[in-house]
């Protein structure tokens, strides 16, 4: 008997998963039914829908919520998965019906059809990384909440600081030391708020600590070093790229980084006409943010000072090369174009395109020096 494949298309959610099968050939999927999500009901399923050894399955599933567990349990089965893309799944025009069954008997034809576009799934160790910079990221999202919540209370009962310290600074914690409420609630309120602001602040002070032991002994160690010698980029950002970036031999030229970055201009054209509008803002908005954080330091002459300096110490004289390479060329390219009158927004935005593919050429030197000192 021939071999036969099977393309299982599973709707993920947090407590089940609906299951369509679409066989070879032109023959419509059908739907399997649904199971709970757990690690034995999927290897039953599996068993179920292998009835010979001389059928392959190939299973796929949205990325989601739910992560990459069940990818990897497929994978310990010896089961080829492929997760997609959710934006990138097509839609039939006026579909207004949206169901799990739907859903999946959707994805088992479009999966067989070889319409579907994977994403990267990272190894655990780089997943777990990420989820530690990610977090990070969220702590100071809350701070400036906490901030920003302080800020209204003071604002809604006129309290100002006279000699105008901003916040945040030791002259403006010293002024909220002084500020007494008569009222009970009003000064719980108040204490509440400030001890909220501390603690996140020491619990942003642990994330970093970790993020710096990782830095010297995780597996993207070498990468989080590398592009620190760019500048703007200290360790926290470097910390981001590398997590977020994970491998970069997924991106075959800086261009197609650049547009995973959401860096790329979108464009509307049709016959002779040709038009470009902003940055398509699609995928990883966490390396389009810190990217663009760290464009704002090519507005300066270049120069390497004493914290660049202690960053480059004992790099590869090619990594230093290319981010030396980057200061020149992104600084004149910022004073080519604020010198045509284009807005700094806009400038910054173009800097942090080119800064992409400068991240992208030091990835992929580290990832050449790497391989040349494992071989030999």
């Amino acid at each position: 008997m021939s071999n036969s494949i099977k393309y299982v298309g599973l709707d993920v959610s947090k407590s089940k998963i609906a299951v369509a099968v679409a066989e070879e050939g032109r023959q419509e999927a059908r739907y399997w039914g649904t199971i709970v999500h757990t690690k034995e009901a999927v290897a039953r399923l599996m068993q179920q829908l292998r009835t010979t050894e001389e059928i392959t399955l190939n299973v796929c599933y949205e990325a989601g919520p739910t992560g990459y567990v069940l990818y990897r349990w497929l994978l310990e089965m010896d089961i080829h998965c492929t997760v997609v893309a959710p934006s990138l799944i097509p839609k039939r025009a006026g579909d207004r019906v949206k169901t799990d069954k739907r859903d999946a008997l959707r994805l088992a034809q479009l999966f067989r059809a070889g319409e579907l576009t994977p994403v990267y799934v990272p190894t655990p160790e780089d997943e777990a990384l990420r989820d530690l910079v990610r977090a990070r990221e969220d702590a100071k999202e809350d701070l400036n909440r906490h901030k920003q919540r302080l800020g209204k209370f003071l604002l809604r009962h006129q309290l100002t600081n006279a000699k105008g310290a901003k916040p945040g600074t030791f002259a403006y914690e010293e002024w909220l030391d002084t500020l007494r409420f008569s009222n009970e609630c009003h000064r719980l309120t108040f204490e509440e708020y400030r001890q909220s602001i501390w603690e996140t602040k020491e619990r942003i002070k642990r994330y970093e600590q970790e993020i710096e032991k990782q830095a010297e002994i995780s597996t993207q160690a070498p990468l989080i070093q590398a592009f620190q010698a760019l500048r703007g980029v200290a360790l926290i950002t470097a910390a981001t790229l590398s997590s977020e970036i994970a491998n970069i031999a997924r991106f075959p030229r800086p261009t197609s980084f650049m547009s995973y970055c959401g860096l790329v201009a979108s464009e509307f054209s049709t016959g002779d006409s040709r038009r470009q509008g902003g940055i398509t803002k699609a995928g990883n908005a966490h390396l389009r943010r810190v990217l663009v954080e760290a464009a704002w330091s090519y507005r300066h002459s270049p120069a390497i000072r004493r914290k660049l300096r202690d960053r480059i110490a004992g790099l590869p004289s090619e990594i230093q090369a290319i981010a030396w390479a980057a200061q020149h060329r992104l600084h004149k390219k910022y004073k080519s174009l604020m010198g045509k009158g284009k807005h700094k927004g806009c400038v910054t935005v173009a800097i942090a395109r080119e800064l992409a593919g400068f991240v992208w050429a030091i990835a992929k030197e580290t990832e050449r020096l790497q391989l040349q000192k494992a071989a030999g």
